[in-house]
């Protein structure tokens, strides 16, 4: 009986721990997990994204915060309240809402949209929103 009891506590265990959280970022695979928009290989710390929305919840994984904004653009629940948007700290590499964040110009990004996210308002740094407009604006 202990012993059933021991199988059957293990097999809840491994169920458990198989499935997906239903909130946050999850961990990227670097170097092989692709970007939804350009394909390309994720391997810059400093500029992932990580978008959780649609109908399922699913997660969405981008190179750059210009491919995750453009994407975004074309879904029927782009602009969802409850979609969540991670993007990475371009200094340190941390998680960040993307809402909350705060984008800097300049940088050298994987597909050259040129913002880096910071957890600080630098120096002209701008918004969510505003980022995202111009985003918007530049045509790639």
């Amino acid at each position: 009986m202990a012993r059933i009891l021991l199988l059957g506590a293990m097999a809840l265990f491994l169920v458990a721990c198989s499935r997906e959280q239903a909130t946050g970022p999850v961990e990227l695979k670097w170097d092989r997990d692709t970007c939804v928009r350009c394909s390309m290989a994720i391997s810059d710390r400093q500029y992932a994204v990580q978008v959780r929305g649609g109908p399922k919840k699913q997660v969405f994984k981008f190179d750059d915060i210009g491919c995750a904004v453009h994407w975004l653009k074309d879904q029927p629940w782009g602009n969802d309240t409850a979609m969540e948007i991670w993007v990475a700290d371009y200094r340190s590499g941390k998680w960040l809402d993307a809402r909350a964040a705060y984008y800097v110009t300049g940088k050298r990004t994987p597909m050259g949209y040129g913002y880096g996210a910071t957890d600080e308002a630098l120096a002209g740094s701008i918004g969510f929103d505003e980022a995202r407009k111009q985003l918007l604006a530049k045509d790639k």
